[in-house]
């Protein structure tokens, strides 16, 4: 199968950087390995070479210019870029995908469905400069999807929230006709809520698919590699691995898209410094009082905000907060020695 440069996601943005360098032959990003990357053009897929950078520096998405030998000369500006603190103790930035047009947040109607995570993947896609839907999955298996489809909605008053059966052809026609040909999706979500099943029907794809557990009703992690893939409508899906956990980085303009009711209501506080705890004239707690805003949403927009901060922090500012942080632990130890004394 070939593809014109359009189908690809080719566009002005793009074009205008190739300009620059006319002798380059320009290749969408279809996978990223440890040790290569391939990459997909009217001509076909090619293993290509980057010599100056790691793959690390690359998403499944990106736009890149290579000569003729295959060798990478330019990395192209993105149009949007999915990323994410990186796991472990370090500072690392994990990408996830670039150029995508449409983030499909995928949870299920079971005991999987969380608000808090669905925020954070809002946050994520607001960040990046993705249009955000809400796809519920498992929707033949639940008796009350109005109830996980307007607690979904309460998050955003635009949200578009769509609940689905992913083995029904009507269904997965809805959620293709979100991503039309020549765009690109992404495919996010906690492992086991069914996104290899949407991104085999959206893509003919066959990749395996594992069983539900029933103490949590959660399935087992079935895909295990980034990837690019034509969808049946002829736009692309970059489909990812189930994640244990989404920390957010570099995301404070998200989380304030996604609370910006709460942000709505500090404006009306009374001081413009206002922490929404005990002080007069607030706002936020108003409208808890009033049940006009639920307690618990503005704990979880605390949370975040914190988490992102602490996430966006270089090494040296990490360091220095932990040192400040130890030598206010022994100036308090010794004051209490101190009074022992006394």
């Amino acid at each position: 199968m070939s593809f014109t440069l359009s189908d690809l996601g080719w566009s002005t943005h793009f074009a205008a950087q190739h300009a620059a360098n006319p002798t380059c032959d320009p290749f969408r990003i279809t996978a990223v390995h440890r040790d290569r990357l391939i990459g997909i053009n009217p001509v076909g897929e090619s293993p290509l070479l980057s010599l100056d950078r790691p793959t690390g520096d690359f998403a499944v998405g990106d736009w890149v210019l290579a000569d003729e030998h295959k060798r990478i000369q330019h990395l192209l500006e993105r149009r949007s870029l999915l990323k994410r603190r990186a796991a472990g103790s370090g500072v690392g930035t994990q990408l996830i995908a670039a150029n995508v047009d449409v983030l499909f947040i995928v949870s299920s109607c079971n005991a999987d469905f969380s608000l808090p995570r669905l925020e954070r993947y809002l946050a994520l896609a607001h960040q990046a400069g993705c249009y955000p839907v809400v796809v519920l999955t498992k929707a033949d298996m639940c008796s009350d999807l109005d109830d996980y489809a307007s607690r979904a909605q309460s998050l955003a008053p635009f949200l578009t929230v769509l609940t689905i059966n992913a083995l029904d052809q009507a269904d997965l026609q809805l959620v293709l006709s979100w991503c039309p040909a020549g765009q690109t999706a992404a495919l996010v979500g906690s492992s086991g809520v069914g996104k290899t099943t949407l991104a085999n029907g959206m893509t003919d794809q066959e990749d395996a698919t594992a069983g539900i557990r029933e103490d949590d009703a959660r399935g087992r992690h079935t895909t295990t590699a980034r990837a690019l893939y034509p969808m049946r409508n002829g736009g692309w899906l970059i489909d990812t691995p189930g994640m244990r956990a989404l920390r957010l980085l570099d995301a404070q303009d998200g989380v304030d898209e996604v609370f910006s009711d709460i942000l709505e209501l500090s404006d009306l506080c009374r001081f413009s410094d206002c922490q929404h705890i005990a002080e007069p004239g607030c706002a936020v707690q108003t409208a808890i009082d009033d049940g006009a805003l639920d307690a618990a949403r503005l704990e979880r927009w605390r949370k975040l905000k914190r988490e992102d901060q602490r996430n966006s922090e270089t090494v040296a500012q990490s360091r220095a907060r932990d040192k400040a942080f130890g030598k206010m632990v022994r100036s308090v130890m010794q004051d209490k020695k101190s009074r022992k004394r006394l």
